[in-house]
C-alpha cells in the first residue's frame, strides 16, 4: 500500500483547553519512552560516583534528557504522521486526530532539542549536551528518516538512539566516558532488537499495511524467535561482562544472572511456540524486556550503595 500521497483527515475534536492542549503536547513526547530514560540515566550516574551524586545533577541531568528525548519523539511523530494515521496502534497520536497541527509539532520539537542543549551545557557539562544532540540526530535523520522505511533492521541500527542516555548519564558525572558507559550502551544496544521485534510481531499487519520493514512483520515467527535468541544472550553475555570491568558486587552478579536467565527462558519460549505452529505469544517477552533492563539497572545502583 503506497501511503506517500495519502492525506491525513483529522478527525473533528472538542473545544481545545488549556489541559486538553497541555496533554497533547505531552503525548507529543512519548512519556512511556520517557519512563526508559530515568531507567538507564540515574543508576548509571550512581556508579559512575560509586555512591549517590549531587542530587541536583542528577535531577538536571534528568530535565535535559527528557526534553532531549522528547524532542526525538516529536519529530518523530511529525515524520511519521502518515504511517500513524494507517495504524491503530497510533492512530490516536496528537497530530493524526489532529490535535496539533504539524507546524506547532515541528516548532515543539525544534523548541525541546534547543532548550535541552542548552540545558545540559550550563548544568551539566559540554560532554552531556553533545551526547544529547547526537541522540536527537541519529533518532531523528539515521533512523527515522533513512532506516525505518528502507531495511528490516531498521531497529537494530535505529536502537543506537536509546543508547545514548547511559552515555550521558556517566559523561554528566565525570565529565568523560570509560569502558564501563560504552559496555552499558551495548547491554542497551543488543537488548532493544529482542525488546521490539516481539512487538512488530504482535502488530505484523499494519507494519505490512504501511510498508514499514520491521523484521517482525517480514520473517516467520520462528526466524523472529531465533533472532530474539541470539540477541537475549548476547544481552545477557553483556551484562555479565560487567563484573570485571565495573568491579560489581554479589547483589549486580545475582541479579544479572537471575533476571537474565528468566528473559532468556521467555526468548526460547517464543521461539519454541513458532516452531510448534502454536500462538507464539510475542507480547510475554515484550513485557519481559522492559521487566528484566529495569530490574537489571535497579541492580546497577543498589550495588555501588552496598559493601558487598
Amino acid at each position: 500500500m503506497d501511503i506517500s500521497t495519502t492525506s491525513i483527515t483529522p478527525v473533528a475534536t472538542p473545544q481545545k483547553t488549556f489541559g486538553r492542549t497541555f496533554r497533547a503536547y505531552l503525548a507529543l513526547t512519548k512519556p512511556r519512552v520517557l519512563e526508559l530514560l530515568l531507567v538507564t540515566t540515574v543508576p548509571v550516574m550512581i556508579l559512575a560516583q560509586n555512591g549517590m551524586p549531587n542530587l541536583w545533577l542528577v535531577l538536571a541531568t534528568v530535565i535535559g534528557g527528557s526534553l532531549s528525548a522528547g524532542s526525538a519523539a516529536a519529530f518523530n511523530m511529525y515524520l511519521d504522521r502518515d504511517i500513524d494515521a494507517h495504524m491503530q496502534r497510533t492512530e490516536k497520536r496528537p497530530l493524526v486526530t489532529g490535535e496539533v497541527t504539524p507546524r506547532n509539532a515541528l516548532i515543539f520539537a525544534w523548541t525541546l532539542a534547543a532548550a535541552s542543549t542548552v540545558w545540559l551545557f550550563f548544568t551539566t557539562n559540554w560532554l552531556a549536551a553533545a551526547l544529547s544532540a547526537g541522540a536527537i540526530f541519529f533518532y531523528v535523520v539515521i533512523y527515522t528518516m533513512i532506516l525505518k522505511r528502507r531495511t528490516e533492521q531498521n531497529i537494530v541500527w535505529g536502537g543506537i538512539a536509546g543508547c545514548f542516555p547511559v552515555l550521558i548519564g556517566w559523561s554528566a558525572v565525570t565529565g568523560s566516558l570509560s569502558w564501563t558507559p560504552f559496555i552499558l550502551f551495548a547491554l542497551v544496544f543488543l537488548w532493544t532488537p529482542p525488546h521490539y521485534w516481539p512487538l512488530s510481531m504482535k502488530y505484523k499487519a499494519q507494519y505490512e499495511e504501511v510498508d514499514v520493514p520491521m523484521l517482525g512483520a517480514t520473517r516467520s515467527g520462528s526466524q523472529v524467535g531465533l533472532q530474539v535468541i541470539l540477541y537475549g544472550w548476547a544481552t545477557v553475555a553483556c551484562s555479565l561482562l560487567l563484573i570485571p570491568v565495573a568491579s560489581m558486587g554479589l547483589v549486580y552478579t545475582v541479579s544479572a544472572l537471575v533476571f537474565g536467565g528468566w528473559f532468556l527462558y521467555e526468548s526460547h519460549r517464543l521461539y519454541t511456540r513458532a516452531v510448534r505452529g502454536t500462538e507464539p505469544r510475542p507480547m510475554r517477552v515484550f513485557h519481559a524486556s522492559i521487566t528484566y533492563l529495569t530490574l537489571l539497572f535497579v541492580a546497577i545502583a543498589v550495588d555501588p550503595l552496598l559493601p558487598f
